[in-house]
C-alpha cells in the first residue's frame, strides 16, 4: 500500500508522515517511510543538487532530474515493498510534479504525464493526503523553523500560491484518492484526522 502526503511548504507535511509512520509501525505495520526528492541512494545525492540554493536550474532540467529520482526510487523501493505488502508512507511523490514544474514552472503537463507513467511503472498511491494552509502561513513557519531555506523554499509568494491552487485542483479531480486537511489546524487534530482515514483504507485493503 502507497499512502502519500502533498503540500507546500511549510503546511507540516513532513511531520504528519512522522507521526503516522510512528503510529503504523507502534501498530505492528511493516513500514516503510520514504521521500521525494530522494527515497534511494542515488535519489538523496541528486537531491543535495535539486534543492542547492544560488544555481540556475532551468525548468525542464529540473523536471527531468526529479524524474530520474523517481525511476529509481520506484524501481529500488517502492516495487519491492508493494510486492512485500508493506506499508509505504512518502513525503511526496507524482503530485507534486503535476503542482510544481506543471503548475509553477509551467511545463506542459502532458510531458509530466508520459514521464510519470514512464518512470512509475503503473505505480498509483491508494491514498494522498493534502495538508492545505495559505501560502503565506506555510512560507512564516519555514522562516521559524528553518533559516536555511533551501532553492524552492526561497521562491517568492505568488509562486507558493500557484503551488497550493495547483493541489487544491489536483484534489479536487481525484477526489477518490485524495484526503484535503486543514494544515492550520493543531498537529494532534490533523494526526488524529488523517489515522483514521488511513485506519478505513487499511480495513479496506485487509491490513487488519
Amino acid at each position: 500500500m502507497l499512502i502519500t502526503f502533498e503540500g507546500i511548504e511549510g503546511c507540516g507535511k513532513s511531520t504528519q508522515v512522522d507521526l503516522l509512520f510512528d503510529y503504523l509501525n507502534g501498530k505492528g505495520h511493516r513500514v516503510i517511510k520514504t521521500r521525494e526528492p530522494g527515497g534511494t541512494a542515488y535519489g538523496e545525492a541528486l537531491r543535495d543538487v535539486a534543492l542547492r540554493k544560488n544555481i540556475e536550474v532551468f525548468p525542464l532540467s529540473e523536471l527531468l532530474t526529479i524524474m530520474a529520482i523517481r525511476a529509481q526510487h520506484v524501481e529500488e523501493l517502492i516495487l519491492p515493498a508493494l510486492q512485500d505488502r508493506a506499508i509505504i508512507v512518502c513525503d511526496r511523490f507524482v503530485d507534486a510534479s503535476y503542482a510544481y514544474q506543471g503548475y509553477g514552472r509551467g511545463i506542459d503537463l502532458g510531458i509530466i504525464e508520459t514521464l510519470n507513467r514512464l518512470v512509475t511503472k503503473g505505480v498509483r498511491p491508494n491514498l494522498t493526503v493534502l495538508i492545505d494552509c495559505p501560502a503565506g502561513l506555510g512560507l512564516k513557519r519555514k522562516a521559524k523553523n528553518d533559516r536555511s531555506l533551501d532553492r524552492f523554499e526561497k521562491e517568492n509568494l505568488s509562486f507558493h500560491r500557484k503551488i497550493r491552487n495547483a493541489y487544491l485542483k489536483l484534489a479536487k479531480e481525484d477526489k477518490n484518492r485524495f484526503f484535503v486537511v486543514d494544515g492550520k489546524a493543531k498537529v494532534s487534530v490533523v494526526s488524529t484526522i488523517i489515522r483514521e482515514n488511513v485506519e478505513s483504507l487499511l480495513i479496506r485493503y485487509g491490513f487488519e
